[in-house]
């Protein structure tokens, strides 16, 4: 089994796990309500949409594999874990946490065509288009945390088996082996580089084409509305990348202490998730006008 620490010599910690577990009632109400109006809104079947709903889903998922098992560990006093339930909790946490990078991808795509190629649309942003990418980045996801965690199994435990995270987190376990971990170092530096780094690359370069396709419009008014379509969506990846990013430069920079490293790595993987649909809700007007019919 495996002992996760969690804060270390913080009076009344508690109380965080407990606006943990009122971020996740609001989590769960938010992404919930976001499902039914897409399933239930006939003018929100449309392609852009199957990947706002596999967004509100993904976020759910994510939410609900780490937020109720820090609940039972940390506000129920159960911080042992099994070494077969941890590997299982870092995989799904690890999962859908890229899920929600690769489908705001997806969404800076749909964008781009969108505003860059506005006539050729439909042609390319099919529901059957959009439905192929996201098994695509399903099928991504599982074989590279399939990988990840497969790595792990090849390491031996000897000594310490106390984790210093509030989940079973990957770096600071892989650095409990006895054995060598530079596999397993090498992996955590590509996933954070293919998983994180690259699809912020990708959107970037997206909005760039954006502001380049916005400087040709004339008019000021079809500028502004298409400026307005990209709104939630720049929130949504400003919320999403902006805290794990500074996280892990400040980390590589310099030594951070294991309570500051919790609260901004929890904060980061609780907060989008909760914001996402207030984001969409107040933000897209189709959404607005679909709530209100």
């Amino acid at each position: 089994t495996f002992f996760i620490n969690g804060f270390s010599n913080i009076p009344h910690g508690k109380y965080y796990y407990v606006f943990l577990s009122l971020v996740y009632a609001v989590t769960v109400f938010g992404n919930s309500f976001i499902m039914c109006i897409i399933c239930l809104a006939r003018r929100l079947h449309t392609a852009k949409y199957i990947v706002v709903f596999h967004l509100a889903f993904s976020d759910l998922c994510g939410s609900s594999a780490l937020i109720p098992k820090l609940i039972d560990m940390f506000l129920f006093d159960y911080q042992y874990i099994s070494y077969e339930a941890c590997l299982a909790n870092m995989f799904f946490v690890f999962h859908f946490m890229n899920l929600q990078s690769l489908t705001l991808l997806v969404l800076a795509f749909d964008r781009v065509i969108a505003i860059c190629l506005p006539l050729k649309y439909h042609a390319i942003i099919t529901k059957s288009a959009m439905f192929l990418i996201i098994a695509a980045m399903w099928i991504f996801s599982v074989a590279i945390f399939a990988i990840v965690i497969g790595l792990l199994t090849r390491l031996s435990f000897c000594g310490s088996t106390v984790v210093n995270s509030y989940f079973c987190d990957h770096g600071p376990i892989y650095r409990l082996a006895c054995n060598d971990n530079s596999l397993n170092q090498i992996m955590a530096h590509i996933c954070f580089g293919l998983l994180m780094c690259l699809p912020l690359i990708f959107i970037i370069i997206s909005y760039v084409c954006i502001a380049v396709a916005l400087l040709k419009i004339t008019h000021g008014g079809d500028r502004t509305k298409a400026m307005k379509t990209c709104t939630s969506h720049l929130m949504l990846v400003a919320i999403f990348y902006l805290p794990s990013l500074s996280i892990n430069i400040l980390a590589i920079t310099t030594s951070l202490n294991t309570n500051t490293r919790i609260i901004n790595n929890s904060l980061s993987q609780t907060m989008p998730p909760m914001l996402n649909p207030i984001i969409y809700t107040l933000k897209t007007d189709e959404v607005m006008q679909s709530i209100k019919y």
